[in-house]
């Protein structure tokens, strides 16, 4: 297949998948509109100016128990949030548009966790048009596996919880310096 064939394939799958978003009645929030995203595949954006402190959707999905979470995060879910000591709440579930708002390392919302139930909510007042987005919090295990496209000026190339981004900088700055090369041992040099 053309590689421009690729990519209009590509688009009308994107399409689809929002258009299937929209059809749910959880995803007809005044807030924002699912579309192709320069981040990840699919993001959510603003449809309106949105208020810092403003609830903008709930993030749903599928309760399971803390067994079944570590099952599919071995399955490579990543849709997954701790809800409590014994459950987990999976948002892989089509019937959820949150699950279109993608990382950033500087994120505009932020996932809170209010009476059991998850809710994307605005850190800040939101431009009309800006994609929504919070920082999945991953832990620091592994984290060179998912890498970061959010292209802010705090990116730290890596889907990691900002407690982590020193670490994550001091372990990369490492890993990008040249191996230190054997210096030549200075001429003996005799004093007057």
């Amino acid at each position: 297949m053309a590689a421009g064939n690729r990519q209009t394939s590509k688009r009308k799958s994107e399409t689809a998948a929002a258009e299937a978003a929209r059809g749910t009645r959880a995803s007809e929030s005044p807030w924002f509109e699912i579309r192709p995203s320069n981040i990840h595949g699919l993001g959510a954006f603003a449809s309106r100016t949105i208020p810092a402190g403003t609830r903008i959707v709930e993030y749903l999905g599928e309760i399971i128990s803390k067994e079944e979470s570590r099952r599919r995060l071995q399955a490579q879910n990543h849709f997954i949030f701790d809800l409590d000591e014994t459950h987990d709440l999976d948002g892989n579930v089509e019937w959820n548009p949150a699950r279109f708002i993608n990382h950033s390392c500087s994120p505009n919302c932020e996932a809170q966790n209010i009476e059991g139930r998850i809710w994307i909510v605005a850190t800040r007042k939101i431009p009309p048009g800006e994609e929504l987005t919070f920082n999945y919090g991953y832990d620091i295990k592994d984290y060179q596996d998912y890498p970061c496209r959010c292209g802010s000026p705090n990116c730290v190339g890596y889907i990691v919880a900002e407690e982590y981004f020193e670490e994550v900088r001091r372990r990369e700055s490492r890993r990008a310096r040249p191996p230190d090369e054997e210096r030549p041992s200075e001429p003996f040099q005799r004093r007057p």
